[in-house]
């Protein structure tokens, strides 16, 4: 019996106040407006962003709220003026969006700074009409990112659904929504070494992993790994890690360990932690005359950075990356295309350490925040 223009009441882990567990409740999911799609997500995955949001730390408290930003599932019904999804197609639902008529989605200069669609994680409502799309005994519960996967099913506005090969596993493929394309994308698309050269990589959560893989992918002939967690490191070598230094090890800046490691600095370095401290380290680690740094780590909203203009005079150039330079509905299905032809040289099952069933989603935040694994697969079907 079709479901299509009917509220579904479904299982959904609500964050009720910050830094509280999630409490599984049933809700009522309504119908897509114009321009949405309604999603069944079958599997999520919680990432370090979710966490930052849940705990609320120099961020806008907006509860309750369902969270969840990196997932899989399969088209239920779709909106008004929806003509490219349709009800059982199998999509990614995606953080960020692509409108494709906007300055930004139209330019060859950016790949996904859509003006109408680009995160906001500040926003609890849908764009059509200002209002939730969930609710329980008709209180609203907010939105997350525009995709708020922690929720058996869930409304996105199309532009942020990308529709994939319909062979693809699912499970496998639901950290690409997120983590894999932004460390991925970032050494490949914007750091861009070349065979041989050296690379630093800052952080060995999941997207400093695919960064890693990146690197590797390009030809890397070193790839150095910073981080404070000691546990990470043995594991990292299946990433094509060759090296690691924990700052925690020595007396004076880390950068200056790795200048000296490497006579002079890395050629490239991607930085994914979120932390100013380690972005500044980034930066001033790269080769002056052609070092290239890219910040990926999401920082806290007063945090600043400061370096050394000469530092930038002496020819080392910084950048920033988003969502690895990928353009969320035009890019991603091809990026599926390729992991399935075994293209892109990832294996995804190094990212998923563990699983669990929906009910038990609580057990993936501990594990983040004990810096266990990468990845924590939920199941919303078990």
């Amino acid at each position: 019996m079709s479901t299509a223009g009917q509220v579904i009441r479904c299982k959904a882990a609500v964050a009720w106040e910050a830094g509280k567990p999630l409490s599984i409740e049933e809700v009522e999911v309504a119908p897509p407006q114009k321009q949405e799609v309604r999603i069944k997500i079958l599997f999520t995955s919680l990432c370090h962003t979710d966490v930052y949001y849940w705990e609320c730390k120099g961020y806008t408290p907006l509860f309750p709220r369902i969270l969840g930003h990196e997932a899989s599932g399969i088209v239920e019904s779709v909106g008004e003026g929806v003509t490219d999804l349709q009800p059982g197609d199998h999509v990614l639902p995606i953080f960020t969006g692509e409108c494709k008529k906007c300055r930004h989605c139209l330019s060859e200069e950016t790949n996904n700074m859509c003006d109408l669609l680009r995160i906001n994680c500040d926003r609890g409502v849908m764009l059509a009409d200002g209002k939730t799309r969930f609710s329980i005994n008709g209180k609203p519960i907010y939105h997350f990112v525009g995709t708020s996967t922690f929720s058996q099913y869930t409304v996105v506005h199309e532009g942020q659904v990308a529709k994939i090969n319909p062979t693809a596993p699912l499970d496998k493929v639901c950290p690409i929504s997120c983590g894999i394309c932004t460390g991925f994308g970032a050494t490949v698309n914007v750091a861009k070494p070349r065979k041989g050269q050296t690379v630093a990589i800052f952080g060995l959560g999941a997207v400093g992993l695919a960064a890693a893989e990146g690197a590797r992918v390009c030809g890397a002939s070193r790839i150095i790994a910073v981080d404070l967690n000691p546990r990470r490191f043995e594991e990292a070598k299946k990433f094509g890690i060759t090296e690691f230094v924990n700052p925690k090890d020595y007396n004076k800046p880390v950068q200056e360990v790795i200048v000296e490691m490497t006579g002079g600095g890395v050629d490239r370095s991607v930085e994914c932690t979120g932390s100013v401290q380690a972005m500044i380290s980034a930066f001033e680690c790269v080769h002056d005359g052609w070092g290239v740094c890219v910040l990926v780590g999401v920082p806290k909203i007063d945090d600043a950075f400061k370096t050394h203009p000469l530092n930038l005079l002496s020819e080392r150039t910084l950048k920033g990356a988003f969502y690895g330079n990928y353009k969320p509905v035009s890019d991603i299905p091809n990026f599926v295309n390729k992991y399935m032809n075994k293209e892109l040289g990832i294996d995804m099952d190094k990212f998923i350490t563990h699983s669990l069933p929906f009910a038990d989603i609580n057990k993936a935040f501990d594990y983040m925040l004990q810096g266990i694994g990468l990845r924590c697969l939920i199941h919303l079907d078990a």
